[in-house]
């Protein structure tokens, strides 16, 4: 299975249960750490944190994005980002699933993308079922926030800080809380 292969194929959102899908993760999983330990571990300037994260990747990175490391991710393969994005320190990515980040988003520090879920019944624990996370334009993303698999966070939306997203965040309005609720619409 290719790269692309697993990337359409969690489109479906079917389970990542096969063992070519777990060598693929796990091939993956090698190199984004090899790439992260290389970022994270010294100083690098605005355009080689670009050059590393556009091999993490696999795609040439705007040069409007701006990344403050360390950066975390365990796929890697599966970010798409737009122009002018924004994300400061210790971020982690859980991608398998796909996470899209529109033009003008700002996320804060530590904050966690997370694709994957697992089984809720016993014995399909181990299994993990994947589902992608979009942000719209201009989303703000607060430190600590975490967003969950199969979410999507509309143009102009704010995540309050420490929040736990399970569902769509409107377009236009703040949440915050865990799980996050609706606080307030945005007045232009």
């Amino acid at each position: 299975m290719t790269t692309e292969e697993f990337k359409e194929y969690v489109k479906t959102r079917k389970a990542l249960n096969t063992e070519e899908i777990h060598r693929l993760m796990d091939d993956m999983s090698n190199e984004a750490r090899r790439i992260t330990f290389q970022l994270n571990t010294a100083y690098h300037t605005p355009d080689e944190v670009r050059r590393l994260l556009s091999g993490l990747f696999g795609y040439q990175v705007p040069s409007s994005l701006r990344v403050f490391p360390p950066f975390y991710t365990d796929f890697g393969k599966n970010i798409t980002v737009g122009e002018g994005v924004f994300m400061n320190a210790c971020c982690h990515f859980q991608d398998h699933g796909g996470v899209t980040i529109g033009d003008g988003c700002q996320i804060g520090h530590n904050v966690v993308f997370a694709t994957l879920n697992h089984g809720l019944a016993p014995q399909d624990r181990k299994t993990t079922y994947p589902a992608p996370i979009v942000l719209g334009k201009n989303v703000w993303i607060g430190s600590n926030a975490t967003i969950l698999q199969g979410v999507t966070i509309g143009d102009n939306a704010v995540v309050g800080a420490g929040a736990v997203v399970t569902k769509d965040v409107e377009a236009n309005t703040v949440v915050g809380g865990v799980p996050a609720h609706f606080i307030k619409v945005i007045e232009e």
